[in-house]
């Protein structure tokens, strides 16, 4: 089973080689840690280093390539010097944090209705988080948005 599996694989490669679908990126310059970071830590630009792209290691699309997909971005996982850095691996930074009261806004035509609500979750811009209105209770779901409050409903 081992035999033919490796088999596979091989025949796998020299198709998508013949195909055109080698890596197009390799040779070119990516971002890497160039110490650890570690989860919930914010990159910065000075963590980062230059290397280039070993072909055949990994597909150019699961690699952040460029410096804006990588500087403000909070780590989920640890991320070690040397090695690429997945888009999976991070996350936007949350514009509201659990457990912190922010303005809900309702909003439907020309009605506009806001009351203060508890955030049960952490969320970044554009993100569903369920909150409890501090007035009746309730707990509703809403969108984050990129000024902290929550629009929910309509």
């Amino acid at each position: 089973m081992r035999g033919r599996r490796r088999k596979l694989l091989a025949m796998a490669a020299t198709l998508s080689a013949a195909l055109g679908c080698a890596p197009a990126l390799a040779g070119q310059a990516v971002l890497v840690p160039n110490r650890v970071i570690y989860p919930g830590e914010t990159i910065v630009a000075n963590a980062l280093r230059e290397l280039i792209l070993a072909e055949g290691k990994v597909a150019p699309e699961n690699v952040v390539i460029e410096l804006s997909g990588l500087e403000g971005k909070i780590a989920k996982r640890t991320l070690l010097p040397g090695r690429y850095v997945r888009p999976n691996a991070l996350r936007e930074a949350y514009v509201v944090e659990k457990g912190v009261a922010v303005e809900m806004i309702f909003a439907a035509g020309g009605l506009t209705i806001s009351a203060t609500a508890v955030t049960l979750e952490p969320g970044s811009a554009g993100d569903m988080v369920k909150l409890r209105n501090v007035d009746s209770g309730k707990i509703v779901s809403g969108t984050v948005m990129g000024d902290g409050t929550v629009r929910v409903g309509g």
